[in-house]
C-alpha cells in the first residue's frame, strides 16, 4: 500500500517531467528546422547575388556586391567563400592593361576605379574580421589607380597587391601589416599613418608617395624607389632597405634604428633629427644629404659617401667623418 501511495503521489511529477522532455524535443527539432531553413535562404541569396555579378547593368552588379556583403555579415561559415568571390571579381574586371597601353595608363591623371570595383574594395576593407581568418585577399596584378577604399583603418592586413597599380591611391591609416606589395606601383599615393609592419614592398615604385608617420617596422623595401617621397616621422626600425632609392626624399625625424641601408641612394635626402642608431649605411650614397641633428651612434658607415652632406649637430660620427 505504501508503494501504491508513493506512485500515486509521484504521477503528477512524472507527467510534468514527460511534458518537459517532450517540449525540449520539440524545441530542438524546431531549432534544427530553423537552421536548415536559414541555410537554405542564405544559399538562395548567395546564388542570386552571384548571378547579379554577371549582369550588364551596373546597378544590378552593385546589388549583387552588397548582397554578398550582407551574407558575409550574417553567416560566418560563408565568410571565406564570399571573400574569394569578391577578390576574383576584382582580378577579372580590373586587370592590368596590355603592355601596349602601359605608357598611356601610367601618365593618366585623376583616374579612379570603376564604381563596382571601388564598391568591392570597400566591402573587403570593412568586412567583419574573424579571429581565425587564415586566407589572404588576392587582388594581385590589378588596376586600382585612385583607390579610395583603403583609408581609415581598412582591414587589408596580409593582402596581396603584388604588381598592382595603385597610383594616386588613398590608403591613409590602412592596416597593411604583412601585405605583399612587391613590384606594386604606388606613385603619388598617400599612406599617411598606414600600418605596414612586416610588409613586403621589394621593387615597388613609391616615387612622390606620402608616408608621413607610417609604420614600416621590419618591412622589406629592397630595390624600391622613393624619389621625392615624404616619410617624415615614419617608423622604419629594422627595415630592409638595401639599394633602395631615397633621392630628395623627406625622412625628417624618421626612426631607422637597425635598418639595413647598404648601398642605398640618399642623395639630397632630408634626414634632419632622424634616428639612424646602429643602421647599416655601408656603401650608401649620402651626397648632399641633410643629416642635421641626426643620431648615427653605432651606425656602419663603411664606404658611405658623405660629400657635401650637412652634418651640423649630428651625433655618433667617427672623427674621420666629421
Amino acid at each position: 500500500m505504501d508503494w501504491v501511495g508513493l506512485m500515486v503521489v509521484s504521477l503528477p511529477g512524472l507527467a510534468a517531467l514527460a511534458a518537459l522532455l517532450f517540449t525540449w524535443m520539440q524545441v530542438g527539432q524546431a531549432s534544427k528546422e530553423l537552421r536548415i531553413s536559414e541555410q537554405g535562404q542564405i544559399t538562395n541569396r548567395f546564388n542570386a547575388a552571384v548571378t547579379n555579378l554577371g549582369s550588364e547593368s551596373m546597378d544590378v552588379r552593385l546589388g549583387g556586391i552588397y548582397g554578398l556583403e550582407r551574407i558575409m555579415q550574417d553567416s560566418v561559415r560563408d565568410h571565406s567563400t564570399v571573400v574569394s568571390v569578391l577578390t576574383a571579381y576584382v582580378r577579372r574586371h580590373a586587370p592590368l592593361p596590355r603592355a601596349a597601353l602601359e605608357e598611356k595608363r601610367s601618365t593618366a591623371a585623376d583616374v579612379s576605379p570603376p564604381t563596382d570595383i571601388e564598391a568591392v574594395m570597400n566591402v573587403l576593407a570593412n568586412r567583419p574580421l574573424e579571429a581565425d581568418e587564415v586566407f589572404r585577399l588576392d587582388v594581385s596584378r590589378t588596376d586600382l589607380r585612385g583607390l579610395r577604399s583603403g583609408q581609415g583603418g581598412s582591414k587589408f592586413a596580409a593582402i596581396v597587391f603584388q604588381e598592382s597599380d595603385l597610383t594616386g591611391a588613398n590608403l591613409n591609416g590602412a592596416n597593411l601589416n604583412g601585405a605583399n606589395l612587391n613590384g606594386a606601383i604606388l606613385r603619388r599615393s598617400s599612406l599617411i599613418g598606414a600600418h605596414l609592419s612586416g610588409a613586403s614592398l621589394a621593387d615597388a615604385d613609391l616615387n612622390s608617395a606620402t608616408l608621413n608617420e607610417a609604420e614600416l617596422t621590419s618591412a622589406e623595401l629592397t630595390d624600391a624607389r622613393l624619389t621625392g617621397a615624404k616619410l617624415n616621422g615614419a617608423l622604419l626600425s629594422g627595415a630592409l632597405l638595401e639599394r633602395t632609392v631615397f633621392r630628395a626624399a623627406d625622412l625628417n625625424g624618421a626612426k631607422l634604428t637597425y635598418a639595413n641601408l647598404a648601398d642605398a641612394s640618399l642623395v639630397n635626402a632630408h634626414l634632419t633629427y632622424s634616428d639612424l642608431t646602429y643602421a647599416d649605411l655601408s656603401d650608401a650614397d649620402l651626397t648632399q644629404a641633410d643629416l642635421t641633428g641626426a643620431n648615427l651612434t653605432g651606425a656602419n658607415l663603411t664606404g658611405a659617401r658623405l660629400t657635401g652632406a650637412k652634418l651640423k649637430g649630428a651625433r655618433g660620427l667617427p672623427p674621420s667623418r666629421r
